[in-house]
């Protein structure tokens, strides 16, 4: 998840609201768990990937490879989008720390 407060608001990743929709095709309470996605979705800013994001994308990933850190592919999707618009990530992974430039919050 990432956050910025701008007048109350959350910002996320597209890429987040996927890897929770994945999460919820996978679970038991698939019809409550779509709906608690849906309204997840509908109450936060999402946060779309462009060009821009790409370029992050790709520093990024090739700062983590000659760092030998590298992190899960989307988790880079994540960190680029932050970077790009001056976002928080806001989450209990660790492997973020490897991202330079990269603000992160334990939660």
């Amino acid at each position: 998840m990432l956050a910025k407060t701008i007048a109350g608001k959350i910002f996320v990743p597209s890429i987040v609201i996927g890897e929770l929709y994945y999460g919820a095709e996978n679970s038991a309470r698939l019809d409550e768990n779509r709906a608690r996605v849906d309204q997840y979705a509908a109450s936060v800013v999402i946060v779309n990937c462009d060009a821009v994001t790409g370029k992050h994308y790709g520093r990024v990933k090739a700062q983590l490879r000659a760092k030998g850190k590298m992190i899960p592919d989307n988790d880079i999707w994540i960190a680029a989008v932050a970077i790009q618009f001056d976002l928080t990530v806001v989450t209990r992974d660790g492997h973020f720390q490897h991202v330079d430039g990269l603000r992160v919050e334990v939660w």
